[in-house]
């Protein structure tokens, strides 16, 4: 049952995880990837489907995606989609490629993104907390139930706040990592 227990919740910590990771690679730094584009959806004969459905995108350099629709009429929508999104983007197309040059990042703005990307870390945390508090609950309920010993409820308690430090810590290593990559110039 306390194996159960724990696995819950280091099953529950690890999505996360993965959610603040999926966060995290939305945040624009400096380096062109083609992550950036994944949110944007475009109308493609009647229906909207992401970006990454309608075009081949690929990272031409550092600063510079390249966008390839497979129909040749997507050329314009595209483009659109991409300068009305709010990655603050200006595509260029050039016959069938669509190239997007990635603006070099100001202090202030890596600043703020900073910011952004602390308060998404400090949600992840909360998360994480949240599921060890029910973790706990969970233990406690087994406990008054005579289900577990005290012993057990405490080797319990003991497991859960393992599982939940090793993924606080993962987080930490994951704003660190973003705090450098953002910082780079």
């Amino acid at each position: 049952m306390i194996n159960d227990i724990k696995q819950d919740a280091l099953n529950r910590m690890d999505k996360s995880i993965e959610a603040f990771k999926i966060e995290l690679s939305k945040i624009r730094t400096g380096r062109a990837h083609v992550g950036l584009l994944n949110h944007i959806t475009v109308d493609y004969y009647g229906s909207e489907v992401p970006i990454g459905q309608a075009a081949n995108l690929t990272v031409e350099d550092a600063r510079t995606l390249a966008v390839t629709p497979w129909d040749k009429s997507m050329v314009a929508v595209i483009e659109k989609a991409i300068l009305s999104s709010d990655l603050g983007l200006n595509p260029s197309s050039a016959g069938t490629v669509i190239r997007v040059p990635m603006p070099p990042l100001t202090e202030e703005r890596r600043k703020e993104l900073v910011k952004v990307v602390r308060e998404l870390a400090e949600n992840a945390r909360i998360s994480v907390r949240n599921i060890r508090r029910d973790a706990n609950n969970d233990l406690k309920a087994l406990l008054n139930d005579k289900d577990i010993s005290e012993d057990e409820d405490h080797k319990g308690h003991e497991l859960v706040q393992q599982v939940t430090n090793q993924s606080t810590d993962e987080i930490e290593t994951l704003l660190q990592g973003k705090e450098t990559e953002l910082m780079e110039i």
